[in-house]
């Protein structure tokens, strides 16, 4: 029934999301035309399944899905709209507040568009149709977005494998703050304190460090981009979380003096560190759940 609703799909942006979306969207006999600025990335997505390179001449699609970096979507919109790519559209941009106001202000139809960020488990490697498989799918459509646009981007999202969730945009950004940007950085601070420890450390590493420091491995290109359009939320979790930090190593010079007040301090942080634990548990976080 689905497929009978949304029957062609314009994908823009060829890299590990949009060739994703692509290929379960072929997968459950959707027509997929592709687009990118980098022919070399459409023939790829085209080799691996995804679809066929969109031609001047294919008529409106149901659906256009905007696959590129935040920085591009409002400029990618825009001239998909202008170019009738499709009757509505849909973004998978990690950040949504200032990219809505961005597309306000350049005048882009809202009324057709469906704000959206896809929430999968990080992963390596080439895309692939399961991507999404069990996933959250936020969408953040404005007071003014069409209901069916709506229910045609829950669609995609089903077909995708994975669950919708509607919120506003502040409260997306709010939350992709706390559960993708800073725990990014808060991983790079913690393997960037391993630079220059003598090797003789190193080797004592385990389990523990590996899995905390494991974003980091992240491209700073891609989180620099993300923060910029997330930087007020990023800086307000940051700040909470270095309070705690700076707290509990001031209590901690006072060990070595005989004056336990420190454990009081500590003990108030793991306590809390149980409490927002079992709260993750709670909403049924997965131990090995990631976002992106």
């Amino acid at each position: 029934m689905a497929t009978s609703v949304l029957r062609r799909v314009v994908v823009v942006g060829t890299g590990l999301v949009g060739t994703s979306i692509a290929l379960a969207l072929r997968a459950n006999g959707v027509e997929v035309s592709l687009v990118d600025h980098e022919p070399a990335a459409v023939a790829m997505a085209v080799r691996l399944g995804a679809g066929v390179a969109m031609a001047d001449h294919d008529p409106p699609a149901d659906l256009a899905v905007i696959a590129v970096p935040p920085s591009a979507v409002v400029a990618v919109l825009e001239d998909a709209q202008d170019r009738g790519f499709a009757r509505l559209y849909t973004d998978v941009a990690a950040v949504k507040g200032r990219l809505i106001g961005d597309a306000r202000r350049r005048g882009c139809d809202m009324v057709g568009f469906v704000p959206g960020h896809p929430i999968y488990k990080t992963t390596s490697g080439s895309a692939r149709a399961d991507l999404f498989h069990g996933s959250a799918w936020v969408l953040c459509p404005e007071e003014e977005t069409c209901p069916g646009a709506v229910e045609m981007v829950e669609v995609l999202v089903r077909l995708c494998g994975a669950e919708p969730v509607v919120m506003t945009g502040e409260i997306h950004d709010r939350a992709t703050a706390h559960s993708l940007h800073v725990p990014y950085l808060v991983s790079s601070a913690m393997a960037a304190a391993l630079v220059g420890v003598d090797a003789e450390v190193r080797r004592l590493v385990g389990s523990d460090v590996r899995d905390v420091t494991r974003l980091a491995e992240a491209e700073p290109a891609d989180l620099i981009e993300a923060l910029t359009h997330n930087a007020k939320w990023v800086a307000d979790v940051l700040s909470g979380i270095a309070a705690d930090l700076v707290e509990v190593s001031a209590a901690l010079q006072l060990c070595g003096t005989g004056d336990l007040s420190f454990v009081g301090q500590v003990t108030d942080l793991l306590h809390r560190g149980n409490e927002g634990r079992r709260a993750l548990t709670a909403c049924g976080l997965a131990p090995d759940q990631g976002t992106s």
